[in-house]
């Protein structure tokens, strides 16, 4: 099973098993991860399981689509490198990845 390292914004490292196709959001979610709330249950209409990807990983996602990148744009603390973890579908080539997660999400 792939594993997902998260690491919180005080630099806390905490590394799950996520089953391919649950979404990164899930993980967080499953395995009790502070710093993701995942308030619309992965609709991709909030900003709330905003997370950073770290490199080398960015290149290995698909673009963000549309809507994912309309309501990036009212996250706290934006980076090139954020994502909506709800749209990030585990598969076993992202077996390793890792995300930062910001201090704080939108209420």
């Amino acid at each position: 099973m792939p594993r997902v390292t998260y690491v919180s914004a005080a630099g806390a490292r905490t590394t799950v098993d996520v089953p391919v196709g649950d979404s990164v959001m899930d993980g967080a979610l499953d395995n009790n991860i502070p710093g993701i709330i995942g308030q619309c249950g992965g609709g991709c209409t909030c900003s709330t399981c905003h997370c950073y990807v770290e490199a080398p990983w960015r290149s290995r996602l698909p673009a963000a689509e549309v809507d994912e990148l309309a309501l990036l744009e009212y996250a706290i603390e934006w980076r090139p490198s954020s994502r909506l973890a709800c749209q990030i579908r585990i598969t076993e080539a992202l077996d390793g990845l890792v995300v930062g997660l910001p201090e704080r999400q939108l209420p």
